[in-house]
């Protein structure tokens, strides 16, 4: 495996990241995940940019420009011969002595690598159990950062409840899941939370949401609680890896009738489809 460090590819025997990176100490970074298809980085430009923005919003400047981020990554996905599966991407804040004031004039620390996997594709057709964890995050879920610990526990505790995944919630509003967005649908209209500060506005969340308005299905981006979720004719998960991934199951309680339904099924289709699509022009 070759991974990006900084600017140069390597590798991964040879890079080492230093006990005093403010990621391996503060969380103090951002990341990405970015799935490829066919050899190809998928809504590559929408990431970037939210890597952007997430850097700007704990006032980290990036190494290079968006432009060259790309290409090496490009280059990165070219020299693992990487056909399916994602690149994760991370920026540090940098080396420096420990202490919880930003260093002055220190280099952000670049690692990217690849992740190969293939789509989730049992997931998708049968649709997986959730459980309602209570969210406890900070307020500011918007930024891609580091400090995951929070996401991490929920997981553990949909794993250890016998589900595929959490649906966090404040109270009884339903945010988003541990490593994902909502979805329900309610007489063929599709609702997800509003992207605002208690959620990650998912670069898969806003892709789904074009195709059901090229699809002409109506969506609502607005909050809903749990038990509009648990009475919804349909429900699903989106993300960078998941895709679209029906919800059949909340807490021993089916969703409308325990089976993936049919605005989910055309979603899924249009999502394979933007896919199969991006994947033949390389050809």
């Amino acid at each position: 495996m070759h991974v990006l460090w900084n600017d140069q590819l390597l590798p991964r025997h040879e890079v080492h990241i230093d006990l005093e990176d403010r990621a391996y100490q503060f969380g103090d970074g951002v990341y990405e995940v970015i799935r490829v298809y066919g050899g190809q980085l998928f809504l590559l430009n929408p990431h970037l940019e939210r890597l952007q923005r997430s850097a700007q919003a704990i006032r980290l400047d990036l190494p290079w420009s968006l432009p060259q981020l790309a290409h090496r990554l490009q280059e990165l996905v070219a020299a693992n011969r990487l056909v399916d599966g994602a690149v994760y991407l991370q920026v540090s804040r940098g080396v420096a002595p420990r202490a919880h004031a930003f260093p002055r004039a220190i280099q952000p620390v670049l690692v990217a690598y690849p992740l190969p996997a293939s789509r989730p594709t049992e997931a998708q057709e049968r649709g997986v159990r959730a459980t309602f964890v209570e969210d406890i995050r900070w307020l500011r879920c918007d930024i891609k950062s580091l400090n995951l610990l929070p996401n991490v526990l929920a997981k553990e505790a949909a794993v250890e409840r016998g589900a595929q995944e959490a649906i966090l919630h404040r109270g009884e509003t339903v945010t988003e899941g541990s490593a994902s967005n909502v979805f329900i649908v309610q007489g063929r209209v599709l609702r997800t939370h509003p992207a605002n500060h208690l959620i990650l506005d998912g670069i898969t969340r806003r892709f789904v949401l074009e195709l059901a308005a090229k699809e002409g299905i109506s969506t609502v981006e607005a909050p809903f609680t749990r038990e509009e979720l648990l009475s919804a004719d349909e429900a699903f998960f989106t993300s960078t890896t998941q895709e679209i991934v029906p919800i059949v199951e909340v807490d021993g309680r089916p969703i409308g009738a325990g089976v993936p339904g049919p605005v989910t099924r055309r979603l899924q289709q249009a999502f394979y489809a933007a896919v199969q699509a991006v994947t033949q022009q390389q050809v």
